[in-house]
């Protein structure tokens, strides 16, 4: 049985290491996207059960994508193969070439991605009925695979709702890409679009994205993302838990890194501040953030003397296991800034270490 599903695209990323994109002679390959991420971190990282629903053409780079996959552990199972027609015309898998930084230069993402198989799913096309009833605890989706294309847009609509009718925990992201908008409406299509998805979602990570009239209109300071995250709220009053990362960039190399929640059970509430984070590669680490609060939810959110408890993730939250669920987050994601790729390369010990106030001593 999965624990987790998660509805996004699968891309190849090609890395060109300390480089620049325009002048790689090589490049390091690995999988990402934005959904596939939070699974590929609950499934190394937390142990948990994952799967990605996600659509391929069906040939040899198609096919390195579904062996990266594979070993990362998440269940190939649920994609939707696509023939390839030889040359990309009518389908294809998409591509994304990111330089990491470094200290005045920013990272830089150049995706190659319209047409892609995944863009052009369908609703009908996949039966969530019978998916969310095979036993899932939580469905995990966001505005990135929402920006594919219109019809992307409708088949997370349709997930989402039948996750929720089969009792099924439901997240979303917004994670607004400009790129994916440039043309469609941009920002203020953009939060159309997440507040349509955002208003079937239990959990909504990422939330500051949807503080202001459109994705990046306001710059919020320490001090008023209390006030924020409540306008939020107001806006998505079942949302059980809107949580947030918060980053202060001080250079490519070195971020002060930390995250908040609001609960109406709860209210707010701040999590670990680290300052001066070393960075290595930025690029997932929100992502990274996603999969640790999902991992506290589902194992401190609810009820401790039961861990395995058939209940709701959110039945049992308090503000202590709100707190816990922040605190997975933000250690998790300051890790994946540590290591090249988009996905996580940390252990459970690690983060659980760093919770608790590790340093990064050798270890023999």
């Amino acid at each position: 049985m999965t624990d987790l599903v998660a509805l996004g695209e699968v891309m190849l990323r090609f890395d060109p290491g300390e480089g620049r994109i325009r002048t790689a002679r090589t490049f390091q390959v690995w999988e990402g996207g934005g959904e596939y991420n939070v699974v590929r971190g609950l499934r190394r990282c937390f142990g948990l059960r994952t799967a990605v629903v996600t659509s391929l053409a069906d040939n040899q780079v198609g096919r390195l994508a579904e062996d990266l996959i594979l070993q990362g552990g998440v269940d190939t199972s649920l994609i939707r193969w696509v023939p390839a027609d030889g040359i990309g015309r009518t389908t294809r898998n998409g591509l994304n070439f990111v330089e990491r930084g470094f200290g005045i230069r920013g990272a830089l993402g150049v995706s190659d991605r319209a047409g892609t198989a995944v863009s052009q799913l369908r609703k009908g096309d996949v039966d969530w009925d019978a998916l969310f009833s095979s036993g899932p605890r939580w469905f995990h989706t966001g505005g990135i695979f929402a920006g594919l294309s219109d019809t992307t847009v409708d088949v997370a609509d349709e997930a989402m709702a039948a996750a929720r009718r089969h009792g099924v925990t439901v997240s979303y992201d917004p994670n607004y890409r400009p790129s994916l908008w440039q043309g469609r409406g941009g920002a203020e299509r953009a939060r159309e679009v997440d507040l349509r998805l955002a208003r079937h979602a239990d959990v909504v990570v990422g939330a500051l994205g949807l503080a202001g009239p459109y994705p990046g209109a306001l710059r919020i300071a320490a001090d008023e993302v209390h006030g924020a995250l409540a306008s939020v709220a107001g806006l998505l009053p079942q949302a059980a838990v809107l949580a947030t990362t918060l980053r202060e960039v001080l250079s490519a190399g070195i971020n002060d890194w930390s995250s908040a929640a609001w609960s109406a059970r709860t209210g707010f509430v701040r999590g670990p501040e680290m300052s001066g984070v070393p960075v290595l590669d930025r690029i997932g680490s929100g992502d990274g953030f996603a999969a640790g609060v999902i991992y506290g939810l589902l194992k401190v959110g609810v009820d401790e003397s039961a861990p395995e408890s058939p209940d709701r993730p959110l039945a049992h939250l308090d503000a202590a296991a709100l707190q816990r669920a922040l605190a997975y987050g933000t250690a998790h994601g300051a890790l994946v800034m540590t290591t090249p790729g988009d996905v996580s390369m940390a252990s459970l010990a690690e983060v659980e270490a760093l919770i608790a106030g590790g340093s990064a001593a050798v270890r023999r």
